[in-house]
């Protein structure tokens, strides 16, 4: 069995490249990284730490790569023949790599291939749904047409923290013991493949909010209000008792969401989030707040990780006052060379907080949400 996996980095790598592996497939990882993808097929294995109270060395094999860059062709014919086709690359990489992806697709049609499913592994709502829109719009009338007899794309909700890392050996990653990989299989075509570790589900939006308003929301919270801090890393940021409470309530807010929207058990779901806090405060993951809360204008979306629960919240007369605090720390992170930050500081300077507030949030000024975020703004400045 052949699985093509876009994106050798350490989640390509460390989670579902290894996954895969164990599930019986052989790996051909699709990536522009020269050094990473030589070594790859020099070697055909490489080695993922999991750590936990005891690290853990893991031999993943029957790996190999294809430069993107250099070999389209051959990144096609691995298309063609892949039982199973992976992404974890990125929600900005999925369009870039649409063209070659409807090029394989056009080849299986030609060739009168069984379908295959693509399974987009990334840190956003309804990344499979993104791919297959681009990967449509580059095909001809009759390809298009034909799309949904060889192709699925059933969306995905993955969960696995992989610190910034550096290696001597640039195959090797480190991840964290606890993963979780949810398919929404209604959304499958033809075979379904039998993965360990890989949850199949008919309804996956409960799944992918949770992740989102839990796993994320707090993740970026901890990172924008550690910053302000002047903390260096997640850890130590958790580790302030005040930084801790704003989260443990923040998260608090959006399990209210939660519930009432999915019917997730309280008590199932108050435990959930002390696991995602003691996973925040591994001491083995030395994750810098400036990694995690990179790239501000995304996380501060209308319907991303801060502001989407706030606004649900308001829509059900709840006051989101620990959310707002995390959404006014974003509005001040100003690391060096984090480009959104600096968009977001020259807004505000030449524009004012309440242009910017309506510009990255869609928060109007007259909204309950607005004065809170701004209450807490004029606080933290």
């Amino acid at each position: 069995m052949l699985a093509v996996h876009f994106g050798a980095g350490n989640i390509g790598r460390g989670f579902i490249g290894k996954l895969l592996s164990q599930a019986g497939y052989e790996v051909c990882f699709v990536d522009i990284n020269e050094t990473v993808i030589d070594e790859l097929n020099k070697r055909n294995r490489y080695t993922v730490e999991i750590l936990g109270e005891e690290s853990e060395q893991i031999t993943v094999d029957g790996v190999r790569g294809i430069n993107s860059q250099k070999n389209p062709e051959a990144v096609v014919d691995a298309i063609a023949e892949a039982d199973l086709i992976t992404t974890a690359v990125g929600p900005t990489v999925l369009k870039l790599i649409s063209s070659v992806i409807k090029e394989g697709i056009a080849k299986r049609m030609v060739a009168g291939k069984d379908p295959v499913n693509f399974i987009a592994c990334e840190n956003m709502i309804g990344g499979s749904s993104l791919l297959k829109d681009a990967v449509a719009e580059k095909m001809n009338e009759a390809e298009r047409e034909s799309l949904n007899e060889y192709a699925g794309f059933p969306d995905a909700a993955v969960d696995r923290i992989v610190p910034n890392q550096s290696h001597e050996d640039p195959l090797k990653v480190a991840v964290e013991p606890f993963y979780e990989w949810v398919v929404d299989q209604t959304m499958m075509i033809g075979h379904v493949p039998d993965i360990a570790g890989l949850t199949y589900v008919n309804d996956l939006a409960p799944y992918i909010e949770r992740k989102l308003f839990t796993v994320n929301t707090g993740h970026a919270i901890t990172a924008y209000l550690g910053y302000q801090a002047g903390t260096n890393t997640i850890k130590e940021a958790l580790e302030d008792k005040g930084i801790y409470s704003d989260v443990k309530k923040a998260l608090e807010e959006t399990g209210e969401l939660l519930q009432q929207k999915h019917g997730f058990e309280s008590s199932k779901h108050d435990a959930y989030i002390t696991k995602i806090l003691s996973r925040f405060l591994n001491p083995h993951l030395v994750d810098e707040v400036t990694r995690v809360g990179r790239a501000p204008i995304r996380k501060l979306g209308p319907n991303d990780r801060l502001v989407g629960p706030a606004r649900q919240l308001v829509e059900l007369n709840k006051e989101p006052t620990y959310l707002a605090k995390g959404i006014a720390a974003a509005l001040l992170f100003d690391p060096q060379n984090d480009e959104e930050a600096a968009t977001i500081q020259n807004k505000i300077k030449e524009d004012g907080i309440t242009n910017a507030i309506t510009s990255f949030t869609e928060i109007q000024e007259g909204d309950q949400l607005f004065q809170i975020i701004m209450k807490h703004f004029e606080e933290m400045k």
